[in-house]
Parts: structure tokens; C-alpha cells; sequence
């Protein structure tokens, strides 16, 4: 069956929430810890992802890889990435692309790896998460990204998510997310017709800070507008403190931090903790390392409120993109009905109360501030997939960059362009345009207000239109073209197709069109409208399609039927054109097979390397085991010179281990531990038997007595027994009695005989002999009493039950229901149901 999981891919953490019969679940990762790492470390033999590669981010600084998340579809010259490459212990490098590439050592030599492949990872360790909590293959999944991605980091975070096997169903925007999983249960949510509920959502995590607001009505959501502070978030704060300590430790004595990188990690690591202290406790705190740099200790301390003076600049940033959602959308602060805060940073009490201040009112945490997110990806995974059944919940979504087109105009010998998608238009969508062409042409795609964009390039893509000829006529032939902003919020020329126009016998009319618009051929539908309302009837009015619903791709079944001109007798048909498309760092196809038969690589490697690790430990966990228990539990079971010399082969073991068996291949700790088992075996066979053998003799005693006392029931002519053979019975009694004079027998045998030594009667040899005592006996004493006809006449329908009802009444010698044989008359269940009889 399908998987339903939602990812929240965050730039210090990420989370995944599945769905199971009982709702939406955030799943534990194998440290039972909900949250993993965003982290990647590269080793000799291995690579570590999650909490395993944390643990390396000082021993191993430079091979580990954190805080990746924001390098997405971005080139190496990016001032985001110049900025940010000083702060890193790892290296971030230039690859033949252009894009910025991270370079490591791995497998003992130096690798470079797109951040495509560095997220791949990490997703390969969530996806991993996932199948271990739904015990199945994971291959369905939501992704959540930042609202204020472009058109090239999602492009690039969904190869990352092919990379890892994933089908990403949809990428969807954190902020909506939120929105999602704080909609989706409200039962009191206004209908349709009703005026919305205004709800502002509030997000500021370890790296940025995102604002949405949203109108909610019943099974619907609708992104309004979002504002965004791209790199507003936990780390600044963090930073300011880094930056304090590291001028007052310089000071105090005398070392220069930022040139060590480790020390420098440690103290973000330190500032990190203390920034979550204070958001907890307003008093003093100490700020203490040992061994800190050149083996000196430091101390300092800091409190909430000097704290909060340090950051009165990053305080002052809270409020304008609160302020532009409300611009945006056009609403007060009191048509707000609630503000949800998300996001770690949010528990920092000062930009909490900022918050609060400007919209006057307390902020809503009734969400998860962690697993809102994921939560919110799993129901939309859920919604998309058809193996689940859920609420119906529609999703509109939001345009956040203006999308522009521009073309090379014939007629105007220049370039033309238009703004196909304006900021905070509805998403996913589609438009049609139509233009009036000879010959191929270029579409480029690109971001119309470069100054909002936090990325430098304002180019999305050129989307080339092939194979377009002129009518047969000679004249420009009309090419419809349909442009889409899709379900993962990347704009694309999706198709592109000819209209041929096939006059008529009847009537020789031409198309009308004019020669006006002939020359100018660039024309497409938004400007017509414009310029010529007066002419509808000659050309399409721009068309859009609606917006979709969650299922992506459903066709529009009129949407390209342009509309039938009044008088003339024209017939048209549609020829779909090839779209050549370059995307702005696109990876090509056979560069990203590489990429996920590489990932299969190094997945390998990592599991051969868990299983040879495991094969070692197996071995220091046995010779650990062995000898406490050798002068413990097992100490009776093995003679003097046998638990010497094998105490001995176990210390000869574990400093193998520690010497030349610290780094072998597999088979050789799978041999080593075969050797010691054969030592060890026939000791711990001996303290099991000794632990089995006194609850089968027990066993087999309480079946003898249970037969013992049919015996003597059979013999003082009880009525319970008075049906059975008096033959059958004599063989009962005598397997009785040679079962007890066997047991008798081995008991003492078996008394006499040192622990230290084989047993001479095994359990399972006691089973056996109780198997073989009640084959026997069983079907003798249990053979039903026969049945009684009834004359029919006299059968009282209301009783019919009774005689098997009082049957089961005179039952009082039943033995207890656990034990394994059945020697009394089937009860009275078992007489209507024969099926159920034990024969």
C-alpha cells in the first residue's frame, strides 16, 4: 500500500509525520528522539547522517556538513553564499557548473557534492526514519520549503528528493503547511458563503522568519499574502552572543577565537544552550567552558536583559513583514482573528511580546512549534494520495515573486513583455496566451522586481517554441500557449500548440483577422484585451483556467477551444510543438541518474559498514557478557580448569579487539564469535536445562495425578466416568504407573549428577514422555457421554437448550481452563459448535 509522510526539511532539523488508521503522527528517529539533526559527516569507511553525524560537528569539523538548507540553486559567485562560506568549518567550493558544491573527504579521498546530493542524504535517513515507524517502503511524500524559495532552490530541493527514491507529491510552502494542520480539524470553521476567518501565521526558525496570512472557511484555505525576513532567525541571535563572548574572552584572555574553528563550534554550541536558558529563566547566567582554547578555561556571564539590548536590531526586524502581510491583504488588525506562532525562534520571550505588541492582541500557540510543519506535509500527502481516506480540504496558494514574459516582437523589432503571473496571484494556475507567429520563438521567463528577490538572478527559464510554420496562406499562423505555475510552485511553459485553419468549401471567407494585427504578431491575449475590447469576437479573450484541485495535471476539457468566429465557415485543428526548455541550473537527466545510482552507492557502503560494526560489537558484547556470567549465573555449570582457560581465551579476545581486530573485514568477527560460542554453548545449555527441567517434571507430575484421579473416579463408580471401557481403562492405568516409575527414575538419577557436567535427561525428553502419556489417555477419558433422544412431541421449544445447559452445570470436575488436555465432557459450546470438538 502507499505511504503517507510528510518531510519538514528545516535548515538545523527536520521532522516527519506520517498518517496511520489513527491520524497524523510525528515519528521517532532510532534515538527516539522526534527531531534529526539537518546533518551530514563524511568518514573513512562511512557516512553518518542525523543525530550519529552531530556528534562529530567538533572531531570532525571539516567533513561535517550542516546548515546546507539555504545553498540550494545557488552559484558559488551567489553574495548570500560569499557571505556565508567564511562562517563554515567545511568548504564550500565552486563545481564545473557554476553552482556552489561542497567539498569533503569521504571513503579517505576528496569528494565534491552538490547540495542536491548533501540533502539526498538527509532525506535518505528521513525516509529511512519513515519505513521503520509504517514497517513498509516509503516512497510518497510531501516536502515542505520556505515560501520565499524561487523558481531554481525548489527545482533543486526536488532532484534532492528524486535523489533519494522519493516521489514528491508536492512541495509544499512551510507557511501553508502551518495553515493546513491548524485548518483541517476546525469544526467551527465560517461556510462557504460566510464571511472567512483571517488567521496570521507566524514562523520564525533557525534561519528565517515567514509571515502568512490566511483566510479560512470550511474545507478550504486561502493563502492571502506572506512577508518574509530571509535571514531573520534563531542562528542571528545566536551569533550576537558568539560575538560578544568572543570579544570579552578575547579580552579577558587574551585569544583570538575566530581563528580557531573549533573553539569557535563549541561556542556556538554553548551560546546556543544559554539563548534557551534565558528564554526560561530572566536571573543571571554562567557562560563556562573548560578547556577551551590553548587548554585555558572561560567564564562569563549574561542575562535576558542585556541579552535583549544586544539584539535591539534584530528586534526591530519583527515587525515590518507583519506589517506588509497586512498591507498585502488589505486588512486591519482587527479583522485578525488569531495569530499562531511557529518555530523555535518564537520562544524567545522578546520577539514573542513584539509579536503580540503590534497586533494587539496574545499570541495562539496551539500548534506544535516544531511539528506543525511536518504534520501539516503528512496531511497534504494524505489528501493527494488515494489510498487515504481524509477530510476534503482545498489549498489555494500563492504567486510570492510577480513572473514576467519576454519576447523578441517582429513587428516592433524589439523585445516585448507582459506580467503573465502578478505578486500574490493564486497558485497553482494556468493561463493561455496566444501570439501570432512564422517561425520559432523564445519565451524568457524571469522575476519582475529583481529588488524583492532575495536571490540575485531574476532569470526563471527561456522556453523555446519549435516546429511553428505559417498557414498554408503564407499568413502568421496563431500559437496558443499555456503557461502554469504548478502544484510544487515552479513556473513552466507546460505546452504549446499551432492553430491550422482549414477554410471551408461553402464559404470561401478567410479567418478574421486584419492585417493590423498580422503585423503585430506579438500580441498576446492580456494586451488585446486591453487594446481592443471592440474586436472579441475575432480573437480568444485571455483565458485561465481555474484553480486546479489538489490533483495536478487534470485537464481543462474547453480551456483550448478557441471561441468559433460569427459568420465564417471555419474549421481549426491543433497541432501540439515541441518546448525546448533551459532552466536557470538545471541538473540534466544522465547527471542526475548518476546522482541516485551514487546515492545506491553509498547507501551500500553504509549498510556493509553498519553490518561489519555490528559484528564487532557482537564479539566485545560476548566476551563482556561470557565473563560476568562465568562468575555468575553460569559458575555451577562449568568445572575450575574449563571457566580458567575459557576467562582466559575471553581477555586474549577483548585485547585483539582493541589491537590488530580493531578494524577487520566482516566474516573475521563472525569467526572469532563462532569460536568463542562453541565454548561457551554447552555452559549455557546446561544452566537452561537446569532452569527448564524442574517445570516439565512439574508438568508431567500434574498430568499423572489428573489421570491418577480419573482412575480412582472410574473405580468408586462416579456417574461422570461410569460410560467408559473398563479394558480401555486398565491401559490407562498402566501408562500411568510407567510413567511415574520413569520419572521417579531420571529425578534421581538426574540429583545425583554434577551441574558441571551434560544432564542426562533433557526437557525436551520430558516433554516427549508427556506427549506420549496423553496420546494415550486422552482419547479414552474424554470420550463423550452418549446422547439421550428426546421424543419429539415433547420438546418444549423454549427449553431446547436445557439438558445441554444443565449438562454443562454438572461439569464441576473441570480442570482449569490452562491446562493443555481435556478430560471432562465437552462443554456445552461445544456440543452445538461440533466443529470446535478436540478430536
Amino acid at each position: 500500500s502507499m505511504s503517507v509522510v510528510g518531510i519538514d526539511l528545516g535548515f538545523q532539523s527536520c521532522y516527519v509525520a506520517v498518517a496511520r488508521a489513527g491520524g497524523i503522527e510525528t515519528v521517532a528517529n532510532e534515538y527516539s528522539d522526534r527531531s534529526t539533526p539537518s546533518c551530514v559527516a563524511f568518514g573513512p569507511k562511512n557516512r553518518s547522517i542525523g543525530a550519529a553525524a552531530k556528534s562529530q560537528v567538533i572531531s570532525n569539523a571539516k567533513n561535517t556538513v550542516q546548515g546546507f538548507k539555504r545553498f540550494h540553486g545557488r552559484a558559488f559567485s551567489d553574495p548570500f553564499i560569499q557571505d556565508e562560506k567564511n562562517n563554515l568549518a567545511y568548504e564550500l567550493v565552486q563545481l564545473p557548473t557554476g553552482l556552489a558544491g561542497i567539498k569533503v573527504m569521504y571513503m579517505e579521498e576528496e569528494r565534491n557534492f552538490t547540495i542536491e546530493q548533501v540533502t539526498g542524504m538527509l532525506l535518505t535517513k528521513l525516509k529511512e526514519t519513515a519505513e521503520n515507524a509504517l514497517k513498509k517502503p516509503v516512497v510518497d511524500c510531501v516536502v515542505s520549503v520556505p515560501c520565499f524559495y524561487t523558481d531554481a532552490e525548489r527545482r533543486s530541493v526536488m532532484d534532492a528528493t528524486q535523489i533519494a527514491g522519493l516521489n514528491c507529491l508536492r512541495l509544499i510552502n512551510e507557511t501553508t503547511s502551518v495553515a493546513l494542520a491548524y485548518g483541517i480539524y476546525k469544526q467551527d470553521l465560517p461556510a462557504l458563503e460566510e464571511k472567512p476567518r483571517n488567521v496570521v501565521f507566524v514562523d520564525m526558525g533557525q534561519s528565517a522568519y515567514q509571515v502568512a496570512v490566511c483566510s479560512f472557511n470550511k474545507g478550504k484555505l486561502k493563502v492571502l499574502a506572506t512577508a518574509f525576513d530571509t535571514t531573520l532567525g534563531g542562528r542571528k541571535f545566536d551569533e550576537m552572543l558568539v560575538n560578544y563572548f568572543c570579544e570579552e574572552f578575547g579580552k579577558k584572555y587574551k585569544l583570538d577565537i575566530k581563528s580557531k574553528i573549533r573553539a569557535l563550534l563549541r561556542l556556538f554550541q554553548e551560546c546556543e544552550k544559554l539563548k534557551k536558558l534565558m528564554s526560561a529563566n530572566a536571573s543571571d547566567l554562567p557562560m563556562n567552558i573548560e578547556c577551551f582554547m590553548n587548554d585555558i578555561d572561560v567564564s562569563g556571564t549574561m542575562n535576558r536583559g542585556k541579552f535583549l539590548e544586544m539584539c535591539d536590531s534584530l528586534l526591530a526586524r519583527v515587525e515590518p513583514p507583519l506589517r506588509s502581510v497586512l498591507e498585502q491583504a488589505k486588512l486591519k488588525k482587527e479583522d485578525i482573528y488569531a495569530v499562531e506562532i511557529v518555530g523555535g525562534a518564537t520562544r524567545i520571550p522578546a520577539v514573542k511580546e513584539r509579536i503580540s505588541k503590534f497586533f494587539g492582541k496574545e499570541v495562539s500557540t496551539t500548534l506544535n512549534a516544531d511539528e506543525a510543519v511536518a504534520r501539516g506535509c503528512a496531511l497534504q500527502c494524505a489528501i493527494l494520495s488515494p489510498a487515504f481516506k481524509v477530510r476534503e480540504f482545498s489549498i489555494t496558494d500563492l504567486v510570492p515573486y510577480p513572473i514576467s514574459l519576454r519576447w523578441n516582437s517582429p513587428a516592433e523589432e524589439g523585445l516585448s513583455n507582459c506580467e503573465v503571473f502578478p505578486k500574490n496571484h493564486a497558485a497553482p494556475f494556468s493561463k493561455v496566451l496566444s501570439f501570432f507567429r512564422k517561425e520559432p520563438f523564445t519565451l524568457e521567463a524571469y522575476y519582475t522586481s529583481p529588488k524583492e528577490l532575495p536571490y540575485p538572478d531574476p532569470t526563471i527559464a527561456h522556453f523555446l517554441v519549435q516546429k511553428v510554420t505559417p498557414q498554408t496562406d503564407g499568413s502568421s499562423s496563431k500559437v496558443k500557449v499555456k503557461v502554469r505555475v504548478n502544484i510544487h510552485g515552479i513556473f513552466s511553459v507546460s505546452s504549446a500548440s499551432l492553430v491550422e485553419v482549414h477554410k471551408s468549401d461553402e464559404n470561401e471567407e478567410p479567418m478574421e483577422t486584419d492585417q493590423k494585427e498580422e503585423e503585430k504578431m506579438q500580441i498576446d491575449q492580456e494586451e488585446q484585451q486591453k487594446n481592443e475590447e471592440q474586436q472579441q469576437a475575432r480573437t480568444d479573450k485571455p483565458e485561465s483556467e481555474e484553480m486546479e484541485t489538489s490533483q495536478a495535471g487534470s485537464k481543462d476539457k474547453k480551456m483550448d477551444q478557441p471561441p468559433q468566429a460569427k459568420k465564417a465557415k471555419v474549421k481549426t485543428s491543433t497541432v501540439d510543438l515541441p518546448i525546448e526548455n533551459q532552466l536557470l541550473w538545471q541538473i540534466g537527466k544522465d547527471i542526475l541518474n548518476l546522482f541516485i545510482e551514487n546515492e545506491g552507492k553509498m547507501i551500500m557502503q553504509d549498510k556493509l559498514e553498519k553490518e561489519r560494526n555490528d559484528a564487532k560489537n557482537a564479539v566485545e558484547e560476548y566476551v563482556y557478557d561470557m565473563r560476568d556470567k562465568l562468575c555468575g549465573l553460569y559458575e555451577k555449570f562449568v568445572n575450575e580448569d574449563d571457566r580458567n582457560s575459557f576467562t582466559l581465551k575471553l581477555e586474549d579476545t577483548e585485547n585483539w579487539l582493541y589491537e590488530d581486530g580493531e578494524d577487520q573485514p566482516k566474516q573475521v568477527y563472525i569467526d572469532k564469535l563462532t569460536e568463542l560460542k562453541t565454548l561457551g554453548q554447552p555452559i549455557q545449555a546446561r544452566f537452561q536445562e537446569s532452569e527448564e527441567r524442574p517445570k516439565a517434571f512439574e508438568d508431567l507430575g500434574k498430568q499423572i495425578q489428573q489421570y491418577m484421579k480419573i482412575i480412582h473416579a472410574f473405580k468408586t463408580k462416579d456417574d461422570q466416568y461410569d460410560h467408559l471401557d473398563a479394558a480401555d481403562m486398565i491401559k490407562v492405568e498402566k501408562s500411568v504407573s510407567e510413567a511415574m516409575e520413569w520419572m521417579n527414575n531420571k529425578l534421581n538419577l538426574q540429583n545425583k549428577r554434577s551441574l558441571a557436567l551434560d544432564p542426562l535427561i533433557k526437557t525436551k525428553d520430558i516433554h516427549a514422555k508427556t506427549k506420549e502419556l496423553t496420546d494415550t489417555c486422552n482419547p479414552i477419558v474424554t470420550k463423550p457421554k452418549p446422547k439421550v433422544e428426546v421424543p419429539k412431541e415433547e420438546q418444549n421449544p423454549a427449553e431446547q437448550n436445557g439438558p445441554v445447559e444443565g449438562q454443562g452445570d454438572a461439569n464441576v470436575g473441570a480442570q482449569p481452563a490452562e491446562e493443555s488436555t481435556n478430560t471432562t465432557a465437552p462443554t456445552a459450546t461445544e456440543k452445538k459448535l461440533p466443529e470446535m470438538d478436540i478430536d
